[in-house]
């Protein structure tokens, strides 16, 4: 392959050197900001070599090149542009300007939940192998791991204690992981998190329970009864409080002089938003999540295989536009609260949406003979088989529309069959195939017909739909 050429082709149908404002690349993409997107000549991209799809997300235009050829084109784009490494974060950052309000707060969203989601997948991954372990006809009829092997109880436990650290001290994580995104001192928005789930704190696992018995104490500030209650496993009241921390900090430095920074900054910014996550959004932050998640549930309950229908069909939409990521912190509240939600329903149907979005990918690639759509359609299509679904989606089956389709047809039938088992995950993992360790064991039946289901009718829609409109052509 002849690079420098490809580079400058790519720069020429991108609307030359004074249209590209920045440029990156992750392990398959070009990551790319323009001044103008309508200077694209999207076909002429298709038609250079070694391209494999190309999309427009987040302000970012993104061409796809693949693994290891993508940092040949990118050392020739650079060179030719006369312009130094760039990292993705400073290229997210200059496409910021091209995002509307919405997309900038989802993005905030995912830039705050990513960095911690390993530590919620390990830890709601240790809570299904708990589940295994002590589900009664798991592996043996009238017995569970635990009864029939006694002496692995304690490794058992332990196992368990693990796997809900993350969930009980989920404000520490998010406290750190918000902060720093808003522009504050991450330890400090560690030590608010540390605040809200103190020990010496009463459980907010059971706040109802407690509120009822009447056992709630209170602590009386300046006139004012302020609950002593924790907030493990919150969401929204942590992030609006380390938004608060963060704001504080940054205004204190603008005037506090630089010799009593140290001392004045952290104390009143720590105090303050302390004080204001107790007695206004604590209980605001704690409701409102409350009601996020009570809310989406009850549609899942009630509306049943006809809401997990609608659910599935459009989530691949809802992945296009980006708001798919704001579902990260409705999981992660009922996640950590699985002894009253049951789990998640929102992993099992983005599993079944992705499986959906690689099966009618590789539908495409049985359809169509043509070696270089190929090339791209089948990796790609394993690829979102195994939950990663940006290739197959952007780079195929949007490209050949009818394949999209036959996908969100899929998605919704499967997730249709899923709802209506009720089937959950109580663990974040790889939304696909390799999902089956997060799925509640007495559900991993329905989940894997669900699979099935998903995969042979988009695949089989994706052949047919596909094979009949390039016949037409």
């Amino acid at each position: 392959m002849n690079f420098p050429k490809i580079a400058e082709q790519v720069i020429e149908k991108l609307g030359g050197k004074s249209n590209i404002a920045t440029a990156a690349h992750c392990a398959t993409r070009l990551r790319i900001v323009l001044n103008d997107e309508s200077k694209v000549d999207k076909e002429g991209i298709d038609n250079i070599e070694g391209v494999k799809g190309q999309f427009s997300v987040a302000g970012q235009y993104q061409i796809i090149f693949g693994s290891g050829t993508v940092n040949k084109v990118h050392e020739q784009l650079t060179k030719q542009l006369g312009i130094g490494d760039v990292s993705k974060a400073e290229v997210a950052e200059a496409a910021a300007g091209n995002q509307g309000l919405l997309q900038r707060l989802v993005k905030g969203l995912a830039d705050i939940f990513v960095p911690i989601i390993p530590a919620i997948v390990a830890g709601g991954l240790l809570m299904g192998i708990h589940s295994m372990l002590t589900s009664v006809g798991f592996f043996w009829e009238g017995h569970s791991v635990v009864s029939k092997y006694p002496e692995v109880s304690d490794l058992v436990d332990f196992i368990n204690t693990i796997a809900n650290a993350p969930f009980v001290f989920l404000p520490v994580l998010l406290g750190f992981s918000a902060t720093r995104k808003f522009g504050g001192n991450p330890f400090l928005g560690a030590a608010l998190g540390m605040l809200l789930v103190h020990p010496a704190l009463a459980d907010g696992w059971n706040y109802a329970k407690t509120l009822m018995e009447g056992n709630i104490q209170y602590w009386n500030v300046f006139g004012l009864e302020i609950e002593k209650v924790g907030y493990q496993g919150t969401v929204i009241p942590t992030i609006i409080s380390a938004w608060v921390l963060a704001t504080l900090e940054k205004n204190f430095r603008k005037f506090v002089p630089s010799y009593l920074d140290n001392l004045i900054t952290p104390l009143c910014s720590l105090f303050i938003a302390g004080f204001l996550a107790f007695t206004v959004i604590g209980p605001f932050g704690r409701e409102a999540g409350s009601l996020i998640s009570a809310g989406l549930t009850w549609l899942y309950d009630t509306l049943g295989f006809v809401g997990g229908a609608i659910f599935g069909t459009f989530y691949a939409p809802i992945v296009i536009t980006g708001m798919h990521q704001t579902f990260i912190a409705v999981e992660t509240q009922l996640l950590a609260d699985v002894a009253h939600t049951g789990g998640t329903f929102i992993f099992p149907i983005a599993a079944m949406s992705n499986i959906a979005q690689g099966a009618a990918c590789l539908g495409v690639a049985l359809a169509l003979k043509d070696p270089k759509v190929r090339g791209l359609a089948v990796p790609s299509g394993i690829s979102a088989l195994l939950g990663i679904t940006e290739p197959a989606m952007f780079g195929v089956n949007l490209r050949y529309r009818q394949a999209f389709f036959a996908a969100m047809i899929g998605s919704g039938l499967a997730s249709a069959f899923i709802a209506f088992f009720n089937v959950k995950a109580i663990a974040l993992g790889a939304a696909g195939f390799l999902g089956v360790p997060s799925i509640k064991p007495d559900s991993l039946a329905m989940y894997s017909i669900g699979m099935a289901i998903s995969f042979i009718v988009a695949f089989s829609l994706s052949f047919v739909m596909v094979k009949r409109a390039n016949l037409k052509a």
